[in-house]
């Protein structure tokens, strides 16, 4: 097994923490702490706790999207991916034990104090809802939907309502009804 790298930990560390008990409830020596690392050790890599913070958002990124590339890889027709984007965003949740989308949290409780994240926050959530928009292209190329710009903004916010709502119940019926309505919208 190879050996994880001082960056790497650093940054997985830091990410469970922030995710668990939020970016301002954790504190530079905690991380330092379980990470098992020297104070000197995080500062080579990181000029900041923000610094790290970054890190953690393209992280979660990176791994948001490898791992809904994953989930449609085998996937061809246009209507099961859109499915396969609920399916996806509700495995999510029960992974994260309804813990709610990393994304959401951080802009909630750093709000727009802080513009660097709160730019990324809005840049991902436009990705998100740009590749619901391709595939709604992709759907409508075949069925002639009237408007699937608009089809694909209602998708988008059906299923961060899902997110929401399975997070605050800490079930996932959301996502199911979602699924219903979205099986309803598309023809």
């Amino acid at each position: 097994m190879k050996k994880e790298k001082v960056h790497d930990r650093i940054i997985r560390v830091a990410s469970d923490l922030f995710y668990k008990q939020g970016y301002n409830s954790t504190g530079i020596n905690q991380i330092i702490a379980e990470a098992d690392i020297a104070i000197g050790s995080l500062y080579n890599h990181f000029s900041s706790k923000n610094d790290l913070l970054q890190a953690y958002l393209i992280k979660e990124e990176k791994d948001w999207f490898e791992g809904f590339e994953n989930s449609i890889a085998n996937i061809q027709e246009p209507k099961e991916k859109i499915i396969a984007v609920i399916d996806y965003r509700k495995k999510l949740q029960q992974s994260s034990r309804f813990a709610g989308c990393h994304f959401i949290k951080i802009i909630s409780e750093i709000g727009d104090g802080n513009t660097v994240v709160s730019d990324f926050v809005k840049k991902h959530k436009d990705k998100q809802k740009e590749v619901i928009r391709g595939i709604i292209t992709e759907y409508s190329d075949k069925q002639q939907l009237e408007d699937s710009s608009l089809m694909a903004d209602h998708i988008f916010l059906l299923i961060e309502g899902a997110v929401v709502t399975s997070t605050i119940s800490k079930k996932n019926d959301s996502f199911d009804q979602v699924k219903k309505m979205i099986k309803g919208l598309l023809p």
